[in-house]
């Protein structure tokens, strides 16, 4: 057997063995944070897309139009037993949102879903309606089944901790080798995705986002602050995947299809020095970059990833830095032995890894949400009594960087003053 198919029927297995964990060991229900009252839900979906040799039969009916009657466990168990699927390549579906002007995750990649309605009977069925409403796909469908969920957890504002929703995960299995046509709300999304499971596994498709947070620092300072910060800062750096689509449909929209025309602002070594200090240059070559994945579905991902081999959904992700050195080697230096002792909590097994954007963070939560644990979600065992790590990795790490921040700020500005002390000075000599 060649290796490529050797590895997809491998990862074709271990997909096996992650769905029907999830459907015999579902995850605990998580209440809402006391003055929180908003809940989201998403649908992670999967789908399995034939291979040339081993092409489909006309008719894959698992429930022979029982469904009702037969077990999410052995409806699983029948279509991973079919030879098509055994041979071949997993997929899940991501969405690009439209660009929408104050909206929080306006652009992001994201899995589709939305926030819960008065009307919505259950967290499970916001992920059904979002769904259908995004990018019109019917999980009500006999040929969408429902696998299980994912931990559940509290979504806050990165700096103030302030919960702002509980995010619920749903993972869906599409069981037919085709899928009816997609129609995606304009107002909603700008595109959708099929990437396989194998691009997401692997280490290539690693990288970074980065992001101007500089307001986040500067609420109260106006305009001055926030440039100065601007130049002391750079951009901040997230973890980030590399999306690259086996499948791609976009809206008929110019604003999706082509980037919008920017001024150079290379013209002068002034300014080509200023980006190389900031790190802004990194940003500038990858404004063609292909889709990025980051921030809270990177985190839900990495949920899902961890549960397949080879087990690396830590490795997706490392602690948010600056790309201006000066702040980055200070933020390096104050958080050098929090994330050691941190990582060391890790040791026994690792943990339900969280991930931050630069608006929120979301931490995985178990029947306690603000518990911090060290236990990790079991490949095989009973979820519903498992506790999850908290933030593990981040515990403390946000107020050290605030402080490497302020100090480089400060050191930058004394410098300054210094400069401009000794330049008036000369200046004073050598005219009298």
């Amino acid at each position: 057997m060649p290796q490529d198919s050797k590895s997809s029927t491998n990862l074709i297995a271990s997909l096996r063995e992650t769905l029907e964990n999830l459907v015999h060991n579902p995850y605990p229900h998580v209440p809402n944070p006391e003055a929180c009252k908003k809940r989201a839900s998403v649908a992670l979906v999967l789908r399995v897309r034939p291979t040339f040799g081993h092409w489909p039969p006309n008719s894959s009916n698992l429930a022979d139009g029982n469904s009702d009657n037969i077990s999410s466990a052995d409806l699983v168990k029948r279509f991973f037993d079919q030879d098509w699927v055994q041979h071949g390549d997993p997929e899940i579906v991501f969405i690009k949102r439209a660009a929408r002007p104050g909206d929080r995750w306006t652009s992001h990649v994201a899995f589709p879903g939305g926030k819960r309605d008065p009307e919505d009977k259950s967290d499970k069925d916001v992920a059904v309606r979002e769904t259908d409403e995004e990018i019109g796909l019917d999980l009500k469908s006999p040929h969408a089944l429902y696998t299980g969920n994912l931990p559940e957890r509290v979504v806050s504002t990165s700096w103030g901790k302030v919960p702002i929703m509980v995010l619920c995960p749903f993972v869906f299995l599409w069981t037919q080798p085709d899928m009816p046509p997609l129609k995606l709300q304009p107002t909603e999304v700008a595109s959708t995705h099929w990437v396989p499971l194998r691009v997401l596994l692997s280490p290539s498709t690693r990288t970074f986002e980065y992001v101007d947070v500089s307001d986040r620092f500067s609420n109260r300072g106006g305009i001055i602050m926030k440039k100065f910060l601007r130049s002391v800062l750079g951009r901040m750096e997230f973890s980030a995947v590399r999306l690259l689509p086996s499948e791609s449909l976009y809206c008929s929209s110019a604003t999706e299809f082509f980037s919008p025309d920017t001024q150079d602002e290379g013209g002068s070594w002034r300014s080509g020095l200023h980006r190389w200090y900031t790190g802004d240059q990194i940003y500038d070559m990858e404004k063609t970059r292909p889709l990025l994945l980051w921030g809270l579905t990177l985190g839900m991902l990495a949920d899902f990833l961890e549960q397949l081999p080879p087990h690396n959904a830590i490795e997706l992700w490392s602690p948010p830095t600056f790309t201006s050195f000066d702040v980055r080697f200070l933020v390096s230096i104050l958080t050098r032995s929090l994330q050691e002792r941190n990582k060391a909590k890790l040791q026994n097994g690792g943990t339900n890894m969280t991930v931050v954007d630069s608006e929120t963070e979301a931490v995985a939560a178990g029947n306690d949400p603000w518990f911090v644990g060290e236990n990790k979600p079991p490949r095989k065992g009973n979820n519903t009594t498992e506790t999850y790590a908290v933030g593990v990795m981040l515990e403390g790490y946000y107020d050290l960087m605030r402080r490497g921040v302020w100090i480089a700020a400060s050191a930058r500005l004394l410098a300054t003053a210094g400069f401009v002390f000794f330049l008036v000075r000369r200046f004073r000599q050598n005219r009298f």
